[in-house]
């Protein structure tokens, strides 16, 4: 399995859309990190960047993400990739909290259209 999350520097970023790069975590069946990369994000708001279907072709099967909007929440499950809002602090970290099972999703979206409307 992988895990996906959107960066800043060495944090998860607040704003999914606006990210940096993906921090790609490879875990096995143990659930141990046992690699992890990074993707360079594209140009773009989230829900329209194309990046979904770049990382369910990478194998990634989950998003821990701060915030986000409708829309990409949407595309991101569209292409089978589960998401689970409201995380923060270091990622690697944040990533290891979600493999014990202490992470869940906060349910909110993100009202505010830096980059369109992110419902559509």
């Amino acid at each position: 399995m992988k895990i996906a999350v959107p960066t800043r520097g060495t944090q998860v970023d607040d704003h999914f859309g606006h990210c940096e790069f993906y921090t790609v975590f490879t875990v096995d069946e143990n659930k141990n990190i046992v690699s992890q990369q990074e993707l360079a994000a594209p140009q773009g708001c989230g829900c329209k960047s194309g990046i979904a279907p770049v990382l369910h072709e990478m194998g990634v099967r989950v998003m821990l993400a701060g915030n986000m909007g409708e829309g990409a929440k949407n595309v991101l499950e569209r292409n089978d990739i589960s998401v689970i809002r409201g995380c923060s602090g270091q990622v690697r970290m944040v990533a290891e909290r979600y493999l014990k099972g202490e992470l869940t999703d906060n349910g909110r979206l993100c009202d505010h259209h830096d980059c369109g409307s992110h419902g559509k």
